[in-house]
């Protein structure tokens, strides 16, 4: 799942569970199915490529470069590129960066207010990378999410 279906996700929910004057659930519905992506796996070294998105989803620290991640499930970085693309249909960097845009959209919606710290905390250079980061994979800034998410218009 991409990050902007992710949030539209979150947001359907919130619609849902609460008034819904303005016919939000539907919007956001629309939102969601729009947001979805249209596409089948390849094939690829699907083995290599299910160990390293573990790798990245646990937060494993070889899963922060290709080459320490390519040594870590056992094949080469240009293979491990390569069938990770084919079989998730997104490059690895950006997979990468997607799991950490939600892990930022989860402690957002649990109130962080350091996004110094979120940053650190997710791994980004520093709080410039992690609002480039988001803003790329969303459209919004940290500070416009947790806005959104805490139900206030932006």
């Amino acid at each position: 799942m991409d990050a902007r279906l992710d949030l539209a996700h979150r947001l359907l929910w919130r619609a849902a569970h609460g008034d819904d004057p303005d016919f939000a659930v539907a919007e956001r519905l629309v939102q969601l199915l729009d947001s979805a992506p249209d596409r089948a796996a390849d094939g690829g070294d699907r083995t290599a490529v299910e160990r390293a998105r573990e790798a990245i989803r646990a937060g494993h620290p070889e899963a922060r470069g290709l080459v320490p991640l390519a040594r870590l499930v056992g094949v080469s970085p240009y293979r491990l590129s390569r069938a990770f693309h084919a079989v998730v249909g997104a490059p690895l960097t950006r997979y990468r960066n997607r799991v950490r845009v939600g892990a930022a959209l989860d402690r957002l919606e649990q109130g962080e207010t350091s996004l110094a710290a979120l940053a650190f905390d997710l791994g980004f250079a520093d709080q410039a990378h992690l609002t480039r980061t988001v803003r790329a994979h969303l459209g919004h800034t940290p500070r416009e999410l947790q806005r959104l998410l805490a139900g206030v218009r932006v």
